[in-house]
């Protein structure tokens, strides 16, 4: 199994910046790939950012430029950075890792782990 343990995020106002950091424990051998994901009320689960273990970023259209993903494989852990909020980025966000496994003596490759979620708030 894998632990996920989120901090940041918080209340502001809009324009401003906020981070984000997840650090992930367990029965970890490898960490494929890390993200976050956001939800806000009424809406659907939304992928923001993700990190491979290569070092290569994605982002959703809405975010680039203002957000930035960023990981330490040493501390297994990943980070993001939100500035220039803006009121529609205020959701529950969402830690998420892709991990190769190694517990119980069994192997197990690309298991996907989420985290319990912080709460952003941009206010106008």
């Amino acid at each position: 199994q894998v632990q996920l343990v989120e901090s940041g995020g918080g209340s502001v106002q809009a324009g401003e910046s906020l981070g984000l950091s997840c650090t992930a424990s367990g029965s970890i051998v490898d960490i494929n790939v890390m993200g976050w994901y956001r939800q806000a009320p009424g809406k659907q689960r939304e992928l923001v950012a993700t990190i491979s273990n290569g070092g290569t970023t994605t982002y959703r259209d809405s975010v680039k430029g203002r957000f930035k993903i960023s990981g330490d494989t040493a501390k297994n852990t990943v980070y993001l950075q939100m500035n220039s909020l803006k009121p529609e980025d205020t959701a529950v966000y969402a830690c998420y890792v892709n991990v190769d496994e190694l517990e119980s003596e069994i192997f197990s490759r690309g298991n996907n782990y989420w985290g319990q979620g912080t709460q952003v708030t941009v206010s106008s």
